[in-house]
């Protein structure tokens, strides 16, 4: 297992988690992108982080709440989530690209790719937010 999430659980509407993704893989640069599928949708790219430099990109319906960060000594991502509501009851799951050339792949892109693209992903946290 190449990623592995943790800190889902549940909370009331209003409340805040940290969710991380811990990568095993050793790699120089790749983008790690958080996505959240609910019961009956489509999952959804949320937000995204370059390993090396830190550019991130977020989806509109999370801006502004949600923050994607890194610890690169521990090759872990984290996405804090504030103000949750309960349509924000999902399973969290990340996912690796590993940048195998020069440049940097379209990283809003990345938040809309089939899952095939992505070289590593997780198992997933659950988040159940109550109202």
């Amino acid at each position: 297992v190449q990623l592995v999430e943790s800190g889902g659980g549940p909370v009331q509407a209003g409340g805040s988690l940290r969710l991380s993704c811990a990568a095993a893989f050793h790699f120089d640069r790749y983008a790690t992108v958080w996505f959240r599928q609910a019961p009956g949708k489509e999952r959804e790219g949320i937000a995204v982080i370059v390993s090396d430099d830190g550019t991130t990109v977020y989806a509109d319906s999370v801006k502004g709440r949600f923050t994607i960060s890194q610890d690169r000594a521990k090759r872990t991502v984290f996405l804090q989530l504030n103000n949750l509501k309960p349509e924000d009851t999902a399973l969290y799951s990340c996912a690796a690209l590993l940048f195998l050339g020069d440049g940097t792949p379209d990283l809003r892109h990345l938040l809309s790719s089939h899952p095939a693209e992505f070289d590593y992903w997780g198992q997933g946290t659950q988040v159940i937010v109550s109202s």
